[in-house]
Parts: structure tokens; sequence; C-alpha cells
């Protein structure tokens, strides 16, 4: 099953653009009940309310929000693939390396990422990203492997889009990662059953202006979803909505000799296999006085 949030135009008032929880069914969009994904997920037996029917749409012309538009949190795995720790020259680490991203940096599966002008190394991240979600709608805390897996609504694809120069500014990562409108998520939420369940081994790829710049299986992952919902469980609750970006492989412009960085006008293509694909246009944020 593929899950996403459509912005559809409000029959009510075609000037004003609601968004919808809907079920894709090939060229289909099946409306859900629910304002997105994340509401739907929240719903007890979620997955019986997202097999019902509902006004349809066609696919086509429809763009797609972030699939899911406010998580209560979006946590992040960095060094989780075993040539993008050494093409950075690190250790293998003996535990997840964990941040945070914002909800304001979530952007659609074709909605431009904004490269803000206090940069001038912004950098791709093509990454497998968990969608949680439990059968009754409750929060995962403390989980163990059963929990964990059974915590796994589905997958979807995630760019983390990267100001390496101020990442690296302290040991902490958070103000490199944290930028308005630089974090593609979607297109859709596809269900554990379509890619071989909770560990699956799926082709990622991130392409810049045609040039393909990364690719790797998530079977190089050191830390599987599994082991993430329940180290991250461990912490601090997991609500129904939430996201995990389990990491990105090698072939980041950082790492590159020389390094090659987004500057504004390139199109960015994230893809994993039997997920989705996402399209994004880097453009340049003007700001008055800031350049």
């Amino acid at each position: 099953m593929k899950l996403a949030t459509a912005r559809l135009i409000d029959p009510t008032d075609p000037s004003r653009i609601r968004t919808a929880a809907v079920r894709v069914e090939g060229e289909a969009l099946i409306e859900l009940g629910v304002a997105d994904v994340g509401a739907l997920l929240a719903t007890p037996d979620w997955q019986r309310a997202a097999a019902l029917d509902g006004p349809r749409h066609p696919a086509a012309g429809v763009r797609l929000a972030p699939v899911v538009p406010r998580p209560s949190k979006v946590v992040c795995v960095g060094l989780n693939y075993r040539t993008h720790i050494q093409e950075m020259g690190r250790d293998l680490p003996a535990y997840p390396t964990l941040f945070c991203k914002f909800a304001d940096c979530l952007v659609g599966a074709t909605d431009d990422v904004v490269r803000p002008p206090e940069t001038a190394e912004f950098d791709w991240e093509v990454e497998l990203a968990v969608v949680v979600g439990t059968p009754d709608a409750r929060s995962v805390r403390r989980a163990d492997d059963e929990q964990a897996a059974a915590a796994i609504a589905g997958f979807t694809v995630l760019n983390d889009v990267t100001c390496r120069d101020w990442q690296f500014r302290t040991r902490e990562w958070l103000q490199g990662k944290n930028w308005d409108s630089t974090t593609p998520v979607g297109p859709w939420l596809v269900t554990q059953d379509e890619v071989g369940g909770v560990r699956p081994a799926l082709k990622v790829t991130c392409s810049v202006n045609g040039e393909l710049m990364q690719s790797d299986t998530t079977g190089d992952l050191l830390f599987d979803p599994v082991d993430l919902v329940r180290y991250v469980s461990t912490m601090v609750r997991l609500n129904p909505g939430d996201i995990i970006a389990t990491g990105t492989p090698g072939g980041v412009g950082h790492a590159r000799k020389p390094p090659v960085y987004l500057t504004g006008g390139e199109l960015l293509v994230t893809e994993i296999e039997g997920i989705g694909r996402l399209e994004n246009r880097v453009v340049a944020e003007s700001v008055e006085g800031v350049s």
C-alpha cells in the first residue's frame, strides 16, 4: 500500500489548497478522510482506515506535501553506511550517531529545495526513512525487537540536504541540518509488506543534473530500521508519524576531491528502489543584505 499527503483544491473555495491523506492506486488518489498521513497513523487500526474507499482524484497534476507534514520529531542517523564512514575518514561507531530535524525543514516530493545564502557548502544525502505507526496508534517506548518491527508503518525517501560549513563549526551537527525548506521527504509511505519487510535491502541513488552521485543498497546499513526504532525509543517515545532517517551512503559532495556543492539551479533527484522518487529544483534564497 502507498499512502501520501496530497495538496487538493478545496471545492468550497477554489482559491484555497487543502491537504488530504490519500491512498495511491495507479493513476488515482483515494481520499481517506483525514488531513494527512500523520493523522491517519494516529487512528487506531489505521491499516483498515487506509483501505477504505473515498473521493477519487486523478493523480496527474496533484502536488504532494511531505508525507507527514508535521511529525512530532524527525530523528536522523549519521555515519550509518560503511561506505560513507570510510569516505569521511571515521571509525565504525559502536552506537548510532543521532541528531534531529525540525518539521520546518521538510518539503514535498517536487517542491523547491531552498539554498540559504549563509552557506557555501550545500550538500546532498539520499536516505531511507522509517515512518512510525503502530496498529493501535499508540506511542512506542523501550521497544524490544518485536515491538520495534511492529512499530514500522512503512518507509519513504528523504534527502538530508546539509550546510556542511555550518555542520562542522562545532562537534554538534544540528546547526548544519536545520534550515528552512531544505529536506524533501516523500513522495509517499510504502508499507513494509511491499518492500520485503522491516529490514529491506533496496538500491538508493542520488543524482545532480543527471549525474549519478550516490548509489548503494540499504543492506550496507550498520544499524537497520528495527535497531534504530529500538534504540531511539529507549530514550524518547516515538509517536505515530514520527520519522527516522537512517543515514546516507558514500558519494556526498563534501567528500569529493575537489568537493562539489549545490549552488542553485540544479535538479536534485533522490530515488529508492520499490519506494519512489523525489525531484527537487535547488533554488538560491534571496535575502536582502545577505550574500
